[in-house]
């Protein structure tokens, strides 16, 4: 039994508001176990300077943790995001460009703000997961407004968070299990479940690869089968 008193393959519960803020194109706050990330999706009309004049759009994410987001009070990055911060969400926009195709969404950018209200494992996962949704909904609005002529959306994208736990595979890790894992992995895919991206790091002791292989699947089993629903059912599709 772990330590919230799940089973190896149980996820903490999911929960996506929408519309948490009024005033982006399109916002989510995700509630998942006692970890909550606002995410929300503002369109720019403007591209980076690398793609101007090329018809294409972009997509970018930044990722914050707030001063109290975590045991001990974490740090304002003033100026401009470091290390663990900057890795992050360059991971998130790297997996939310997997949801659109750009050169269908003319030249403009959308920018999703992933900031970690309370952090207790798995922001990462939690972000790509609220982003995808504050990203979707951004997109509809563009598209009710009249302001995009087709729906550039692939599908979603969606990740989550496990490892290696003593000698048991767990899904979903919270902070406590996190810390003590021999390996810990984190799981990109696309609606279809094909793979975005893949991080594992084995710490203490190297793992077997027929570990990863049973633990990717286990991962993109979950993520089709319980996330990627909770996704389309906060976007109403």
């Amino acid at each position: 039994m772990r330590v919230d008193g799940r089973q190896d393959d149980e996820l903490r519960e999911i929960e996506i508001e929408t519309g948490f803020q009024p005033l982006p194109d399109g916002s989510a706050l995700i509630t998942w176990g006692e970890t909550r990330v606002l995410c929300s999706a503002t369109i720019e009309y403007r591209v980076p300077f690398f793609l101007s004049g090329r018809g294409t759009g972009w997509i970018t994410a930044e990722y914050g943790m707030l001063p109290g987001s975590g045991n001990r009070r974490i740090q304002r990055e003033r100026s401009g995001a470091k290390g663990r911060t900057h890795e992050i969400q360059r991971l998130i926009g790297r997996s939310l460009r997997q949801a659109v195709d750009l050169d269908r969404m003319g030249e403009r950018t959308i920018v999703v703000d992933c900031d970690v209200l309370v952090a207790d494992g798995g922001t990462r996962v939690a972000s790509i997961v609220g982003g995808a949704v504050a990203l979707r909904l951004a997109i509809k609005r563009q598209i009710v407004e009249r302001k995009m002529k087709e729906d550039p959306f692939r599908g979603y994208i969606s990740a989550l968070s496990l490892g290696v736990v003593g000698d048991d595979i767990l899904l979903d890790l919270c902070y406590d299990e996190d810390f003590k894992a021999v390996m810990d992995m984190n799981v990109v895919v696309t609606e279809s479940g094909d793979l975005v991206e893949l991080q594992a790091t084995a710490e203490g002791r190297a793992i077997p690869p027929e570990t990863v292989n049973t633990m990717t699947e286990k991962a993109i089993n979950a993520i089709k089968e319980i996330i990627i629903p909770i996704q389309r059912d906060a976007s109403a599709e």
